[in-house]
């Protein structure tokens, strides 16, 4: 999850939140590609998370990155909770989950061997250690008293939160993980255009990259639990925001929909303030009751763009949200996939072509569907399979007009990073797949199998 912003003066007018995400405009020269993945960890011979603290724990990892690799620390209340380093961060999700947040690179062949040289460094450290990390959409065995909370300010509040709204977001915050690409636009038509075609496509990406089918040890009837989770924690800031697809929909109605998801927190010296359930159309009148008679800033106000969690948002750039995380080849895929429909204009349009006459419903229902059955997933008339196969292609296309080089120009472009979504296009099989056909073949229904064959 986010890390607190900085920087901002106090907001004067309204008019400097569309603002703010306005100014997050680019030429498309100056689009970059970030990547951010989650991934568990464990202790070998246990099999149990890690937890905080000891000779086997996040902080040996984090200390690890730290010490040998060049990672400046990032601390909170005297705890080591994240690194930085050349525009990347490393960060602990609540339940001590690993996140990369990438640096904003020009191509998938950056941000792969970003990924790639990360994993690399974490497996180092893990092994030496007694540690393994796994990329899965949803903890397979774990429960909720397994799961150890990080020391961060902001988790602690958002537990307490958690337990008071839907019924997933403990689940939520401790035992699932993502990947998901971050992407810019040029102005706010592009941002428009980007954003209808980002939300009407997330259900494919969801069935594309399911990897969630077990959780607490047994089959769960979701290739994605991990959707599942998302779709009943908190409905005052998930979901498919429909409003995107409405007539006038730009920055301004993104502002709209973001004070309406009432607040988290407030972060002042170090500390994060209590403002569970407060308003920021409050705050910005001066009349929030945790701080009574003070103003936000822009610090303020990013931070609370990142406690609204659609399946696609906008800050000054666009986040993909609705993939599980998974195998190693599979987190450059994601980006590759997203960068391939987006960041060419032919491509872009041709995405919308193919989404333009999906309604509201529709939406819902393949997102649902997705969840549920991955790529043979239906709903309005609408086989996930067949609209998978038709945004792979559109995306393989978009790479290609792209034409980025990789390895000093004997790769030509980015599109053998779409492989592993095409080999599932012509399967019909994902991730979620592969591991019921292992649960219920070779592992004869054992599911500590898991972590030895599908760790990094």
């Amino acid at each position: 999850m986010s890390i607190p912003q900085s920087g901002g003066g106090p907001i004067e007018s309204r008019d400097q939140l569309a603002q703010y995400l306005a100014d997050g405009c680019k030429p498309r020269e100056d689009w970059r590609i970030g990547t951010e993945h989650e991934k568990f960890g464990y202790c070998k011979d246990t099999l149990k998370p890690l937890p905080y603290e000891g000779e086997r724990s996040i902080l040996a990892v984090l200390q690890g990155l730290r010490d040998e690799h060049g990672w400046a620390p990032v601390t909170e209340g005297g705890k080591l909770i994240g690194l930085e380093k050349d525009g990347a961060n490393v960060s602990l999700e609540p339940g001590g989950a690993l996140e990369l947040s990438g640096a904003p690179l020009e191509t998938i062949h950056e941000t792969c061997d970003e990924v790639n040289a990360h994993l690399r460094d974490v497996k180092a450290i893990s092994d030496r250690i007694g540690v393994g990390f796994i990329g899965l959409g949803a903890a397979p065995i774990w429960k909720h008293e397994d799961m150890p909370l990080m020391p961060k300010g902001r988790y602690k509040l958002m537990d307490a939160y958690m337990g008071r709204v839907g019924e997933m977001g403990r689940v939520m915050m401790r035992r699932t993980c993502t990947v998901q690409v971050n992407l810019d636009f040029a102005s706010e038509a592009d941002m428009v255009q980007k954003m209808r075609v980002a939300i009407a496509l997330q259900p494919v990406a969801t069935a594309l990259f399911a990897n969630s089918p077990f959780f607490e040890g047994k089959v769960n009837g979701h290739k994605s639990w991990r959707s599942y989770v998302w779709r009943n924690m908190d409905d005052a800031r998930t979901g498919m925001v429909p409003f995107v697809f409405d007539e006038g929909f730009g920055f301004e109605r993104w502002v709209d929909y973001a004070l309406d998801v009432p607040m988290y927190f407030v972060y002042r010296d170090g500390k994060y303030i209590d403002a569970l359930g407060m308003s920021f159309r409050d705050f910005l009148e001066g009349k929030l009751p945790a701080l009574p008679g003070e103003v936000p800033t822009l610090s303020d106000w990013a931070d609370h763009l990142t406690t609204a969690f659609p399946e696609a948002r906008v800050k000054k750039f666009i986040e993909m949200r609705g993939a599980d995380g998974g195998p190693w080849r599979r987190l450059c895929a994601l980006p590759a996939f997203w960068v391939g429909l987006t960041y060419d204009q032919g491509a872009l349009d041709a995405a919308w072509d193919l989404v333009k006459g999906l309604d509201a419903e529709t939406r819902e229902g393949l997102r649902v569907a997705a969840s549920v059955d991955g790529l043979q997933g239906e709903a309005g008339g609408v086989k996930l399979h067949d609209l998978a196969r038709e945004a792979v292609a559109i995306a393989e296309a978009g790479l290609k007009s792209r034409a980025r080089p990789g390895a000093g120009g004997l790769i030509p472009d980015e599109t053998h990073f779409l492989n592993a979504l095409k080999e599932s296009v012509q399967s019909g099989q994902v991730p979620a797949d592969e591991l019921l056909a292992r649960y219920h073949g070779d592992w004869e229904g054992d599911l500590t199998r898991i972590y030895a064959d599908y760790s990094y």
